[in-house]
């Protein structure tokens, strides 16, 4: 499956409490990608909280925006990337 990085900008801030109401708003997240095939990896906060680089593994980059619609996310920048593990150069 390919994988993305998704880049979101959030004007005023992302705030997604760490309670009950903040697991279901994720868990909400993840039932809503699954039905196109986009999987959640984890995702990278600013520190002003206003801009997320998120990791995604997806089909194409359209099941990408269609997954965020289905949660009213921004989507600014989509790239395809690849993973570098450093350590895979180690004998």
């Amino acid at each position: 499956m390919p994988r993305y990085i998704v880049e979101r900008t959030f004007p005023e801030g992302l705030r997604i409490p760490v309670d009950e109401e903040g697991a279901k708003a994720c868990l909400s997240v993840i039932a809503n990608n699954g039905k196109n095939d986009v999987t959640w990896l984890h995702s990278y906060v600013s520190q002003d909280l206003r801009t997320t680089f998120c990791v995604y593994d997806g089909p194409t980059p359209d099941a990408i925006r269609e997954a965020a619609r289905a949660n009213n996310l921004p989507v600014g920048n989509i790239t395809a990337v690849n993973v570098l593990e450093p350590y895979f150069y180690r004998g």
